[in-house]
């Protein structure tokens, strides 16, 4: 360790080779489990240098580290979960807060510049592994996300106010919804086939499943809960975090914005659901039909 090292500059070394360290493992332990052999060099690629950057700040603290358990667990959770993909680029996102760190160190560490150098082009590295089959068929999977909340969530809203009953609404909901996942699927299905393509079975079934998640999801709250606008409400609410949750996956994966496209989808399914509501109780007005 250099005396000429300021406290402050010693204390980011030490938190850098940390992270490092951590790195390193939670890529070797992310290829142990990636079948495709481009991915998997790639990964050991990026530990290897990851852990030559751990010695490089160990030189300078003079302190062997263990790495933090709870984190290496649960990148290597996200990774079997929700792909490999989000999982490092999650990890990476916290490189953007390093390099104002790096700038620092560079007055005092010559060997910081040759290191961030090359913590740049993991970037580059990691958007050459975007050919994980789950983020192929990402659109596959908006479509019938997208389809199921808007579609759904105007059904459900005008069933509230035009049955006011939460079990005939549920029922009502998986009718439509059971039925609505089929279509969606049977349509994407021939369009993939009129366009030639041979994953045609694939594309579908990312897009039922997709969609059928959302109709239970969306469907759960009227089966829980006995008064209906509790349950709308509920309802709406299960309709932001799914908007929330899907759009933040795509946005890391896929290098998205995320509020200008979860403002738009959650826009569309709010404004449909109020307008479906406001249906429901003009068709129960001036039909005179009372449940």
């Amino acid at each position: 360790m250099s005396s000429s090292i300021s406290e402050k500059a010693l204390a980011v070394i030490k938190k850098m080779q940390r992270n490092e360290l951590d790195e390193s493992i939670i890529y070797k332990k992310i290829a142990g489990f990636v079948k495709d052999e481009k991915n998997k060099q790639t990964l050991l690629r990026l530990a290897g240098e990851e852990a030559a950057h751990c010695q490089v700040w160990e030189g300078y603290t003079g302190i062997r580290m263990k790495p933090r358990r709870g984190k290496v667990f649960w990148y290597t959770f996200l990774a079997r979960f929700l792909g490999f993909t989000f999982a490092v680029k999650l990890m990476e996102r916290g490189e953007g807060n390093a390099q104002e760190e790096y700038a620092l160190l560079a007055q005092e560490v010559e060997e910081s510049v040759h290191i961030r150098q090359q913590e740049e082009e993991h970037e580059q590295a990691l958007l050459a592994m975007l050919d994980e089959e789950s983020l192929q068929y990402v659109g596959s999977m908006v479509l019938g996300l997208n389809d199921a909340l808007v579609e759904l969530t105007g059904s459900l809203a005008g069933f509230a106010f035009a049955l006011q009953n939460t079990r005939l609404i549920a029922l009502s909901g998986l009718i439509v919804g059971i039925s609505a996942t089929f279509s969606m699927a049977s349509s994407e299905f021939l369009s993939a086939r009129s366009e030639g393509r041979t994953d045609a079975l694939k594309s579908c079934t990312y897009t039922g499943v997709a969609y059928l998640v959302a109709v239970v999801l969306l469907v759960l709250p009227y089966l829980l809960l006995s008064r209906y606008m509790y349950a709308l409400l509920c309802m709406l609410l299960v309709v932001v975090v799914i908007i929330a949750g899907f759009t933040y996956y795509t946005s890391v994966a896929q290098d998205q914005p995320f509020f200008k496209r979860f403002g738009e989808m959650a826009l569309i399914s709010i404004s449909v659901a109020v307008l479906s509501f406001v249906v429901g109780i003009l068709a129960k007005k001036f039909l005179g039909v009372d449940l």
